[in-house]
C-alpha cells in the first residue's frame, strides 16, 4: 500500500492495495492518518515528524489486529516514510510504503520455534551431534560435543580435530572422512577421541549427506557416539569369529589353562567353609592333591593362631564386601607358608586367589632382625662417642705433630747424629701414641670381629649377583677388580654388611635409574694424607670404592654423613644407622673411609683395609726417603681447586718438588692466569668443582693454548670418572688422596710425554 499526504497531513493518494491490507476502501479513510491505523498511532506518529522533518525512516514489524475475513488476526507491517520535497527543496508532504510482513514474521517465528527445538532435541540426547558445509568445514556441534571434549563453547573450527584424535587413527579417520567428502557415500568409522579428561575414548562416528533435487549435497550431519565401555567388552569377549557358543567355548577353555597354568593358588570356598575345588598350584606349593583337600573345611589348614582372624574376614565376605588378608597354611610335610588372599564372594562361595609371601615374611623378619642389630651396634657407637672423645681430640694433635716431624724429615738434608735420633724418636713416640688412640677407639666400640684372612675380589664377586638384585632393573651394576690385589684380614660377614649398605644407599640416591661402580685395587696413604684424616695410619692399603651416578651430596650433609641417626631421606625411610655402621667397621678394622661426593654428580665412598702380610713384611713401616722426579723453576704449573686445604698442598708440593706454581679456585680465574702466563706448561685442576668443571675448563684452556698439557685430579676413581663420563678416555687422571711420590711421577711423565 502507498500513501502520500500533504502538509496538513490530509489524504492525497492511496493505491487499491489499500483496502486489502486494511480491509476498507481507500474513500473510506478519511482525511486523518491516525483514522487508518489508530491502534498503532503511538509507534507511527513519530516516523511521520521526522518524514515531515525532512528524514526517512521506517518501522519493521508493527503488530496489527486485523478483521479481514470475518474474524480478527494477528497482522504485522513493516512502514517506511519518506519526505517529498517541492522545487524549493521545501518539504510539502510525504511519502508512506507500508508492507504486509505477517507471513515473513510468522515464518521466522516458526524457523526460531524450529531451531530451538532442534536444539534440544540435539542437546537432550547422549550423542554428539555436529554438520559440516559441503566441503566438510565443521560449522555446529552440539552441547554434548563441548561437555565431552571441553573445547570453548561455540568454537567450531574443524582444525581442532587434529589435536583430539588419537595418534594412531587419525590418518585413518581424515583419509575415510576425504574418501566420504569426495563420493558421497555414508561416513562410518570408529577411533579413539580425546575426553576432556585427557584419556582417550573410543567412539563410532557416522555422518550422512543431504542432498538437493538435483541430488548435490547441501550439508553433511553427523554423530559421535562413545562406544569405550563397549570396545573394552568387545576386546574382552571377541576372541574369534565364532558365534558366542564358540566363544564362550574357548573362554572356557582358557580359563581351564589358567587355572591349571598358574603358580597362584585359586580355590573356591563354600560360605560354609568346605573347600569345593583347587587348581594344581595347591599340590605344587604345599603338596595338597585336589583329592585330598576338596570336601574340607578350609580352618583345618589354617595356622591355630590365624583361625580366628580369618573367620572374622569370611563373615565380612559373605556380607558382599571383598578383601585381602593374609595367613597360614598348612603344607603337607607339616610346615605353615604365609599365603596373601585376595577374596570375593558370589552366590554363597567365596572366590579365592592366594600368593606365596612366605619368603617376603622371612626376609622382612631378617630384615627387621638386621635393622634391631643396627639399632644396637649404633647403640654402641654412640657409647664410642663418649668414651673416645678423648681419644679422636688426641689423634688430632697427633696428626699435626707426626705431619710436622714428616715435613722437617724432608726438608733437613743434614743433620746432627743427635739431631736425628731425636728427631726419630719423636716420630716413633708419636706413631706408637697413635697406635694407641687407635686401640681405645676400638675398644669403645665394643664390636666382636672374627677377622679372616679374605680374597677381596673374590668377595666382591662372589656378592655381585646378590648385589645386583638389590638394586633393581633400573640401575647397573659394573665391576672393575684390579690384578694382583693383596689380602686383607677382615671379619668377612660384617664386610658383606658394607657392601650391601653402601649399594642400598647408592640405589635410593639413584630413584631414576643409573650407574653403580665398585672397584678393588692396591693404594699408598702417606703421612701428608693421615695428617688430615685423625685415626688413620700411613701405609698399605686394599681399597674398595663404591661409585654411584646419583644425586650426589653437598658438603654440608657429607660433614655429617657418618653422625648416628643422621638421614636425609623421609621419615620412615632410614634409620640413618648404616653409614655409621659403615664406619664403625672400617675403624675398628684398622681401615679408613672417605666420601667423594658434588650435588649432581654422583658419590664416591672409599674404603680402605689394611693389607694383610706376614711377619717378616709389616704392613705400616718407616719409607725410606726415595729420589723424587723433579721439576725446574723453568716450569710453570697452574693449580686449579676449589677446596682451600687441598689447593695449598698441591701448590706446596709442587713448589717443593721444584716447579714455580700459580693457583686459582676456579675457572673464570684460572683462564685470567692461563692468558696472563703464556709460559704456563701444565694446568693441573680437579674435574668435579662449582660452576665450570674441569673437563669444560680443560677444551677452553686448550682452544686457547693447543700446546698446553693438562692433568686431572678428582676424589672419585679414574675407572668411575671415565664410566660415568665426566672425563674423554686417554686423558690423564691422578685419584686423591695422592702422595708425594705419585705426584711427582704423574706431573713428570705428563710433561714429558
Amino acid at each position: 500500500m502507498f500513501v502520500a499526504w500533504g502538509p496538513e497531513l490530509g489524504f492525497i493518494y492511496n493505491d487499491a492495495y489499500a483496502e486489502i491490507l486494511a480491509g476498507k476502501h481507500p474513500a473510506a479513510f478519511g482525511e486523518r492518518f491516525q483514522d487508518i491505523w489508530a491502534e498503532i498511532w503511538d509507534d507511527i506518529w513519530p516516523l511521520v515528524q521526522k518524514a515531515m522533518a525532512g528524514e526517512a525512516t521506517w518501522q519493521e514489524n508493527l503488530p496489527l489486529v486485523m478483521n479481514r475475513r470475518g474474524f480478527d488476526e494477528q497482522t504485522w507491517f513493516t512502514f517506511s516514510y519518506s519526505s517529498v520535497r517541492d522545487a524549493t527543496g521545501e518539504v510539502m508532504g510525504m511519502f508512506c510504503a507500508v508492507a504486509e510482513t505477517t507471513a515473513q514474521v510468522l515464518a521466522e517465528t516458526a524457523l526460531r520455534e524450529s531451531e530451538a527445538k532442534a536444539a534440544a532435541i540435539t542437546n537432550s540426547i547422549d550423542q554428539m551431534i555436529w554438520s559440516t558445509r559441503p566441503d566438510g568445514f565443521h560449522d555446529f556441534y552440539n552441547q554434548r560435543w563441548y561437555e565431552y571434549t571441553g573445547v570453548p563453547q561455540g568454537s567450531t573450527d574443524g582444525e581442532a580435530w587434529n589435536g583430539m584424535f588419537h595418534p594412531d587413527d587419525q590418518e585413518e579417520a581424515w583419509s575415510r572422512w576425504r574418501h566420504c567428502l569426495e563420493t558421497g557415500e555414508p561416513y562410518h568409522i570408529e577411533y579413539r577421541l580425546r575426553h576432556r579428561s585427557g584419556q582417550y575414548r573410543w567412539v563410532l562416528g557416522r555422518a550422512q549427506p543431504v542432498r538437493d533435487a538435483d541430488g548435490a549435497i547441501l550439508r553433511w550431519y553427523g554423530t559421535c557416539t562413545d562406544i569405550d565401555d563397549m570396545v573394552a567388552a568387545r576386546e574382552i569377549l571377541a576372541r574369534s569369529r565364532e558365534e558366542l557358543e564358540q566363544l564362550v567355548e574357548e573362554r572356557t577353555e582358557e580359563r581351564n589353562q589358567l587355572w591349571s597354568a598358574t603358580n597362584l593358588l585359586v580355590a573356591v570356598v563354600a560360605f560354609d567353609s568346605t573347600i569345593r575345588e583347587v587348581n594344581p598350584a595347591w599340590a605344587a606349593l604345599l603338596g595338597w592333591p585336589q583329592a585330598e583337600i576338596v570336601e574340607r573345611s578350609y580352618t583345618q589348614f589354617i595356622h591355630p593362631d590365624d583361625v580366628e582372624g580369618s573367620r572374622v574376614w569370611a563373615d565380612k565376605l559373605a556380607e558382599g564386601e571383598s578383601g585381602e588378608f593374609e595367613n597360614r597354611y598348612l603344607s603337607k610335610d607339616g610346615t605353615y607358608r604365609w599365603i596373601a588372599w585376595s577374596v570375593t564372594a558370589s552366590k554363597g562361595a567365596f572366590h579365592c586367589i592366594g600368593r606365596d609371601i612366605h619368603r617376603q615374611k622371612e626376609q622382612a623378619e631378617a630384615l627387621r632382625a638386621a635393622e634391631e642389630a643396627l639399632r644396637q651396634a649404633q647403640k654402641m657407637e654412640a657409647v664410642g662417642h663418649l668414651t673416645g672423645g678423648i681419644a679422636h681430640d688426641f689423634n688430632n694433635m697427633l696428626s699435626i705433630v707426626m705431619g710436622s716431624l714428616d715435613l722437617l724429615k724432608r726438608r733437613m738434608v743434614e743433620i746432627d747424629p743427635r739431631a736425628k735420633r731425636y728427631l726419630e724418636a719423636a716420630t716413633d713416640g708419636a706413631r706408637r701414641a697413635a697406635l694407641l688412640t687407635q686401640r681405645l677407639l676400638a675398644f669403645s666400640r665394643q664390636q666382636p670381629l672374627n677377622p679372616q684372612p679374605i680374597d677381596i675380589n673374590k668377595l666382591v664377586s662372589g656378592m655381585s649377583e646378590f648385589i645386583r638384585g638389590s638394586l633393581g632393573s633400573d640401575v647397573r651394576l659394573e665391576t672393575v677388580l684390579g690384578a694382583g690385589v693383596w689380602r686383607i684380614a677382615a671379619d668377612a660377614n660384617q664386610l658383606e654388611n658394607v657392601l650391601l649398605n653402601l649399594a642400598v644407599n647408592a640405589r635410593d640416591a639413584m630413584p631414576d635409574g643409573g650407574r653403580l661402580t665398585i672397584e678393588t685395587h692396591n693404594a699408598h696413604l702417606d703421612d701428608r694424607y693421615v695428617a688430615s684424616e685423625p685415626g688413620t695410619l700411613a701405609g698399605q692399603y686394599v681399597l674398595i670404592a663404591v661409585t654411584d651416578t646419583g644425586s650426589g651430596m653437598p658438603a654440608d650433609v657429607i660433614a655429617k654423613a657418618f653422625d648416628p641417626f643422621f638421614t636425609t631421606k623421609a621419615v620412615g625411610k632410614g634409620t640413618g644407622l648404616g653409614l655409621s655402621q659403615v664406619y664403625g667397621f672400617v675403624k675398628q678394622s684398622g681401615g679408613h673411609v672417605k666420601i667423594y661426593s658434588e650435588p649432581g654428580e654422583g658419590t664416591t665412598f672409599k674404603v680402605y683395609l689394611p693389607r694383610l702380610v706376614g711377619s717378616e713384611e709389616p704392613a705400616f713401616k718407616e719409607k725410606a726417603v726415595a729420589s723424587l722426579p723433579n721439576g725446574d723453576r723453568q716450569e710453570l704449573i697452574l693449580v686449579v681447586e676449589d677446596e682451600p686445604a687441598v689447593r695449598q698442598f698441591s701448590v706446596d708440593a709442587l713448589t717443593e718438588l721444584g716447579y714455580r706454581v700459580i693457583e686459582a679456585e676456579g675457572a673464570k680465574v684460572a683462564l685470567q692466569l692461563l692468558d696472563e702466563n703464556p709460559q704456563v706448561r701444565l694446568l693441573f685442576t680437579d674435574i668435579v668443582m662449582p660452576d665450570t668443571n674441569g673437563a669444560k675448563l680443560s677444551e677452553e684452556a686448550l682452544r686457547r693454548r693447543g700446546d698446553l698439557k693438562v692433568l686431572f685430579t678428582t676424589g672419585y676413581t679414574p675407572n668411575a670418572v671415565l664410566h660415568n663420563r665426566l672425563v674423554n678416555d686417554g686423558v690423564a687422571v691422578l685419584g686423591k688422596p695422592f702422595t708425594i711420590e705419585e705426584l711427582a711421577a704423574k706431573v713428570r711423565e705428563v710433561l714429558d710425554t
